[in-house]
């Protein structure tokens, strides 16, 4: 496994920025987990996203960050019926609401930039949702953590239909793949109120029991087959879903869990992730982007 250092162009300025960004991402690692990267031997799930961070630069990735380009990537691949509507995008939010409640308006360009709107709502609820939509895109979402991928999304607001038509959101099914094999699920619960969230493995064993014991989603064998087919040959992605009433529908594409600053529920769990992906990398060493996308 190459250092972050060694897989950089060897251009002096380039060279000066990728040392500057490794002390950042090497001290903020080290307040949130405690400890040091390995930075000439990663073993660790969360290493692994901050070298991902720092050297890889796939230009398909900014396309699978950016929410508009990710429904039709997953459309193509998967099919229209996955796909959740958009019913407006622009960049700016106009002075009066231009599609139908309930919905969630979203950022383009970001994540976890998001106001649901239940109902139609009055003028001074609307003019708040407008000014949070113009902070949203005032810069580039991903900078402070040094997530490449997001820097050249277009910045701009969507809005899709809320699913399930009412609060709270649904479930999130966060699926990770490893060489193009659905391994486990982080099952998110709460959002918006009391978020946590469990994973399991993709026989929907708890990895560290919780108190929260979710049934596996209907579709979850759907799930699996679709999140390995969006991943392809990738050495790891992380795929999202929903299931509602028993059918499937893609969420997003994520190529830094948590931003690899959040601890798993037990440190073997980070171990056992990074032996996962650097299989996949040793197996297919240039396997940054799924293949067949176009």
């Amino acid at each position: 496994m190459t250092t972050a250092v060694a897989a950089a162009p060897t251009q002096p300025g380039v060279y000066r920025g990728l040392r500057l960004a490794a002390q950042r991402v090497g001290l903020l690692y080290g307040w949130r987990h405690g400890h040091r990267i390995d930075w000439n031997h990663p073993t660790r799930f969360t290493e692994l996203v901050q070298l991902r961070k720092l050297t890889d630069r796939s230009p398909i990735q900014t396309q699978m960050m950016d929410k508009i380009v990710a429904k039709r990537l997953a459309g193509t691949r998967l099919g229209e019926e996955w796909i959740v509507p958009t019913l407006w995008q622009g960049t700016d939010l106009p002075w009066l609401i231009p599609f139908p409640a309930p919905a969630i308006i979203k950022s383009r360009h970001g994540c976890n930039q998001y106001r649901v709107v239940t109902a139609v709502p009055d003028c001074e609820r609307w003019q708040q949702l407008r000014r949070a939509a113009r902070r949203w895109q005032r810069r580039p979402y991903g900078r402070w953590l040094d997530e490449w991928a997001y820097r050249d999304v277009p910045r701009g607001i969507l809005a899709e239909p809320l699913l399930g038509g009412a609060l709270p959101l649904p479930i999130d099914y966060k699926i990770y793949v490893f060489g193009g094999t659905a391994t486990h699920v982080q099952v998110h619960l709460g959002r918006g109120r009391r978020h946590r969230w469990i994973l399991h493995d993709r026989s929907w064993r708890q990895l560290v029991r919780a108190a929260d014991e979710p049934p596996p989603p209907p579709s979850l064998p759907a799930m699996l087959e679709a999140a390995e087919t969006l991943a392809g040959d990738m050495n790891f992605l992380r795929v999202d879903f929903y299931d509602i009433a028993g059918r499937p529908y893609f969420g997003e594409y994520c190529l830094y869990p948590g931003s690899g600053l959040d601890p798993f529920a037990a440190d073997w769990i980070d171990l056992e992730l990074g032996a996962l992906w650097l299989a996949a990398l040793a197996e297919n060493p240039v396997s940054s982007a799924p293949t067949g996308y176009a």
